[in-house]
């Protein structure tokens, strides 16, 4: 009897986390299959057929649709030579190496991004309330900013490594 009710418990929780992903994705906040940060008009500007031509199918996923990949999959998670992490979308210059740290998390993290290079909107999603990143210019989807990084700003942008592309220098 204890083991059917742990077994109804944990397949409730299951479908609850699955349908809740589901709906306040797409339903319940208004999101659409292919989101951008907001509503105003960025510079760079395509079709989702454009932007799959450009991107991978993982890229197009957490860039235009707001997915996150994998924790501990990122190559760039363990990236720590000199150079400009950009917008895997556009090319734009996002962060400098020497913002980088390894905060344990899996993800590529930095404590501060380069001016004018990242814009946030609130993300109600999955019962919680964070800020998601967007680059500025094509307004793909790059990951979170929490307010528990290191010195000098306190910040941790949390970053798709799948967002990102790393140029040496």
């Amino acid at each position: 009897m204890k083991r059917r009710m742990l077994l109804e418990a944990s397949a409730a929780i299951v479908g609850v986390t699955w349908l809740s992903h589901y709906l306040s994705g797409r339903y319940l906040l208004g999101k659409s299959q292919s989101m951008t940060a907001t509503n105003h008009d960025f510079e760079i500007k395509k079709t989702d057929d454009e932007w799959r031509e450009i991107l991978t199918p993982e890229q197009f996923r957490v860039l235009r649709q707001h997915g996150t990949e994998r924790a501990r999959t990122s190559p760039l998670d363990k990236q720590y030579d000199k150079g400009t992490y950009a917008c895997a979308g556009c090319g734009l210059p996002l962060f400098v190496s020497d913002t980088k740290f390894d905060s344990g998390t899996g993800w590529p993290s930095f404590f501060k991004p380069i001016d004018g290079a990242i814009e946030t909107t609130v993300d109600k999603s999955l019962f919680m309330t964070r800020v998601e990143t967007h680059c500025s210019r094509c307004g793909g989807h790059l990951g979170h900013v929490f307010n528990d990084g290191p010195a000098p700003t306190g910040q941790r942008y949390c970053m798709n490594g799948v967002s990102l592309k790393f140029i040496p220098g």
